[in-house]
């Protein structure tokens, strides 16, 4: 046992000694055996489903230990005060344990939708990680041929060939860096919080969408601040919700005229230490009606969608200590009918970078 569990321990020994001495020195019109329940809600919080079983076992034999030590009253009453408490205990130790193992499963179904939604932006980034990753394969097939040239001269021309293969590190760097982030993103982690630069995740997830982007004929604007400070958040879970507005957005502008399709994605410092990603696209537009059950789980828009993207989104950003909201004003513009979506992970203080 840790030493938090041993303390934990020590706290509700005494708090049981405490009720039993209570219990028996009291008449039997006075039912402090139901007392005994909250040591067994507090049991069920710290313990496992064994001990917390023994914990209710021990109680409810202190129970009735203190009805044959107790001497006034109406014995009818105490006994059928005694019956209660036990039922009580009992009633108690189930519920609580049930409680337990619920909160135990919604953990757990959330953490399966976090891995749903990841694997579903990543299927449908692709075409793009696809072009990500074949640009430095193209590189390093097409260095590679030249090295073989260089090398095949009569004589050898070596300082060129040595040129060539230094490309072909950098190229297969680049495509493993590549297929790390994708790696890092479609991986079941545990949540990382920690710090990390903030216009790097932002662009890695720009760079990953950029072909998806380019295909849907969408210009793409980066305005990003250049002094901002380290980011204090998971890394991975930020560049999950980043990818999946990103997503949005290009999906908001798929009906929408091809020659005005514009992305935003800005950078910048928020309010109270804090860091600020803005997304604005040129799509259709929310209505109010939209834009109030727009992070509801399983409200949705889009044909055959979930409905769970935003809501999972809100979710992460609020478990990373920042806020996610959408900006009826709009970053773009009052002529623009597209949507802006705006949020907020803390950063790291100056004197801590």
């Amino acid at each position: 046992m840790s030493p938090q569990d041993i303390a934990a321990s020590l706290v509700l020994a005494i708090f049981c000694a405490t009720i039993f001495v209570f219990d028996t020195v009291t008449d039997y019109a006075i039912a402090a055996a139901v007392f005994y329940t909250a040591i067994v809600l507090v049991s069920a919080r710290l313990f496992s489903h064994h001990t917390v079983i023994g914990v209710a076992a021990g109680c409810i034999v202190l129970t009735v230990v203190s009805f044959g030590l107790t001497r006034s009253g109406s014995y009818n009453v105490g006994f059928i005060n005694t019956l209660i408490s036990i039922v009580a205990i009992g009633c108690t130790a189930y519920l609580g344990l049930k409680l337990v193992d619920a909160e135990a499963e919604a953990h757990e179904t959330r953490e399966r939708l976090w891995r749903l939604a990841r694997l579903t932006t990543l299927g449908q980034l692709t075409g793009s990680i696809t072009h990500e990753v074949s640009q430095p394969l193209v590189a390093i097939e097409t260095s590679a041929g030249a090295g073989h040239r260089w090398l095949s001269q009569t004589p050898p021309n070596v300082a060129r060939a040595l040129s060539t293969f230094e490309r072909i590190s950098a190229d297969s760097h680049r495509a493993s860096e590549i297929l790390d982030r994708v790696r890092r993103l479609s991986k079941g982690e545990k949540p990382k919080i920690g710090r990390f630069d903030f216009n790097m995740a932002i662009r890695e997830m720009a760079d990953l969408a950029a072909a998806e982007l380019h295909r849907n004929g969408i210009r793409l604007q980066l305005d990003l601040a250049s002094d901002l400070p380290s980011a204090w958040a998971d890394r991975v879970q930020i560049q999950q919700v980043i990818g999946n507005l990103i997503l949005n957005a290009l999906e908001a502008m798929a009906g929408t005229d091809s020659d005005d399709r514009f992305l935003l994605i800005k950078s910048q410092f928020g309010v109270n230490a804090s860091l600020r990603f803005t997304i604005a696209d040129t799509g259709s537009g929310l209505t109010n009606a939209t834009r109030e059950h727009l992070f509801d789980a399983f409200w949705t828009t889009k044909d055959g969608g979930f409905g769970l993207g935003l809501t999972i989104s809100r979710t992460i950003i609020e478990a990373n200590g920042g806020r996610i909201w959408t900006d009826a004003q709009g970053a773009l513009g009052a002529g623009s009918n597209g949507v802006t979506f705006l949020l907020e992970v803390p950063a790291v203080r100056m004197g801590e970078q």
